[in-house]
C-alpha cells in the first residue's frame, strides 16, 4: 500500500455493537470514515468465533450480518480515499464465562485463574462494568485447530467486507499471547515447553492467515515486553528477538509493536529498537506513548516506519491534520470511550468540514 501520512490509526475497543450477535453498530461507518486521513485505521479487535469473545459490545467477524456490516464500514473509510484493515483476535482467559457459547469455561494454554485480570460486561440498561474473569480450562488440541481455522476464516470475510488486510492481535496477554508465556503455558505437547513450541499457535495462525489472503495483506501485532491485562511477563529480550525473527521470516506486510510504556514500564532504548530493525526489514509500526515528535526521531533514525496512536485519534478525527498545523487537540474523555452512543464517539469536532453522515 502506499499511504498518505505515517500516521496510523491504532485498534481501539469502543463496545458499542449490537448485542445479541456482536454487530458493529449504525455509527461505526460514520466513526470511521471520519479518521480516514490516518495512513490507515486498524479497527477494533474483533473476535472471530463465538469463543473468542471476552467483552461484551466487541464486534465479531464469523456471521454473514456482521460481515454485511462491516462492509458497509469499509465501503464509507474508502469513500474518504482512507484504507482500514481489521484486528483479528480471539481473548482466551480475558473473557467470562456469562460471554461464552453454553456458559463453558474460556480456554486458554492452560487452567489457570489470575486474579488481576478483569474484562467488562454491560447491565441491562447497556452500561458497561467491569468484573473478575472466571477460571480457564486447558484448550484441546482440536479446540486449538478450530482457532488456527477460525483465525484463516476471519481473514476471509475481512477481505470479502472489503478490508484492505488484516491485522493477527498476538499482544496484550490475549489467547496468542497466553501461549507465548511460560507462566500461563503449562503444556506438555507441541504446543507447550520450548520457546519452539510456546510460539508455534503464532505461527501457525500467521500461515493461516496468509493461505487464506496472502502475505501482503497480513500484519501482526505482538507487545513482546511488559505487562498487560494484569498478567505476568516472562517474555525477556532474548525469546522477543526470537519471535521478531520468526515473524521475519513469514514476510508479514508489518509487525505492530505495543510497547511497554503504555502499560508503565520502561521505554525500549534505542539499542534494542536497532536489534529488533536488524531481524526485521520489513514494516515495523510503534504504539505506545508517542508523540509526533517521537514517532519522528524514531523515523528519521530509521528504527520505525510509522507510529500508531490510540487516544488521540479518539479525540481528534482529523489528527494528522492537527500535527501538519500544529494546532491544539481536543481533550480525551475517558468516560465515553466504551458503551454509549454518539457522545465520545462521532461527536468530537474537526478543525474544517465535519463527515456529518454517511
Amino acid at each position: 500500500m502506499t499511504l498518505s501520512n505515517r500516521i496510523i490509526m491504532a485498534p481501539l475497543t469502543r463496545l458499542r455493537s449490537i448485542e445479541p450477535g456482536d454487530i458493529p453498530g449504525p455509527l461505526a461507518a460514520q466513526y470511521y470514515a471520519q479518521r480516514a486521513s490516518a495512513g490507515f485505521i486498524i479497527a477494533e479487535a474483533t473476535q472471530i468465533s463465538a469463543q473468542a469473545k471476552g467483552y461484551a459490545g466487541a464486534p465479531g467477524l464469523h456471521t454473514d450480518e456482521q460481515q454485511a456490516a462491516w462492509k458497509n464500514v469499509t465501503a464509507a473509510v474508502h469513500a474518504q480515499g482512507g484504507k482500514i484493515g481489521v484486528q483479528l483476535w480471539h481473548t482466551g482467559l480475558v473473557s467470562h464465562q456469562s460471554l461464552q457459547p453454553e456458559g463453558l469455561a474460556p480456554i486458554s494454554a492452560s487452567a489457570v485463574d489470575i486474579e488481576a485480570v478483569r474484562t467488562s460486561l454491560k447491565d441491562a440498561q447497556g452500561q458497561v462494568y467491569r468484573v473478575d474473569t472466571t477460571a480457564t480450562r486447558a484448550a484441546s488440541l482440536a479446540e486449538i485447530e478450530q482457532v488456527i481455522a477460525d483465525f484463516a476464516a476471519a481473514t476471509k470475510r475481512a477481505q470479502a467486507a472489503g478490508f484492505d488486510f488484516v491485522e493477527i492481535h498476538a499482544a496484550h496477554g490475549y489467547l496468542l499471547h497466553q501461549f507465548l508465556l511460560s507462566s500461563i503455558n503449562h503444556r506438555d505437547d507441541q504446543y507447550g515447553g520450548s520457546f519452539e513450541n510456546r510460539s508455534r499457535l503464532i505461527m501457525d495462525v500467521v500461515d493461516a492467515c496468509i493461505a487464506a489472503w496472502d502475505s501482503e495483506h497480513v500484519g501482526i501485532r505482538i507487545s513482546p515486553l511488559g505487562k498487560f491485562n494484569g498478567m505476568p511477563s516472562d517474555l525477556g529480550e532474548a525469546e522477543s528477538l526470537q519471535l521478531i525473527e520468526q515473524l521475519h521470516q513469514k514476510g508479514v506486510l508489518y509487525l505492530h509493536i505495543s510497547e511497554p510504556d503504555y502499560a508503565g514500564e520502561a521505554s525500549l532504548s534505542d539499542e534494542l529498537r536497532q536489534q529488533i530493525r536488524q531481524r526485521f526489514t520489513g514494516c515495523l509500526i510503534g504504539a505506545g506513548l508517542y508523540t509526533p515528535e517521537k514517532a519522528q526521531r524514531l523515523i528519521d533514525a530509521n528504527l520505525i516506519d510509522a507510529a500508531a496512536f490510540g487516544r488521540a485519534f479518539i479525540a481528534n478525527p482529523d489528527y494528522p491534520e492537527r500535527i501538519a498545523q500544529q494546532s491544539d487537540l481536543n481533550p480525551y474523555r475517558a468516560e465515553t470511550v466504551y458503551g454509549g452512543d454518539a457522545k465520545g464517539y462521532t461527536d468530537y469536532p474537526f478543525l474544517s468540514t465535519h463527515i456529518e453522515s454517511m
